[in-house]
């Protein structure tokens, strides 16, 4: 078992993970980074209508072992459909 640490990153101002989370496989962690992702895309993004989030995965010794990027972009093509107009 290993600790990582996911460290994100929304364009506005970091957030450093000083916690982490301890995981068995390489497959454990992908799946934590997705999950997080996803979590921030669902919970932050859909207001926004764009926006790209990244994450960094350090290892207990502080090497960087992964990034991940998802980029988030929803236009409205009728504007009677765009935020605002409810």
């Amino acid at each position: 078992m290993s600790r990582y640490y996911f460290d994100l990153s929304n364009g506005v101002e970091p957030v450093r993970d000083e916690e982490g989370q301890d995981f068995s496989s390489r497959s454990e962690v992908a799946r934590e980074v997705a999950r997080i992702l996803g979590d921030i895309a669902r919970d932050e993004m859909g207001d926004t209508g764009s926006g790209t989030i990244s994450l960094t995965v350090r290892d207990q010794s502080g090497r960087t072992v992964s990034r991940a990027k998802l980029t988030f972009s929803n236009e409205w093509t009728d504007p009677d459909w765009a935020p605002g107009n409810d």
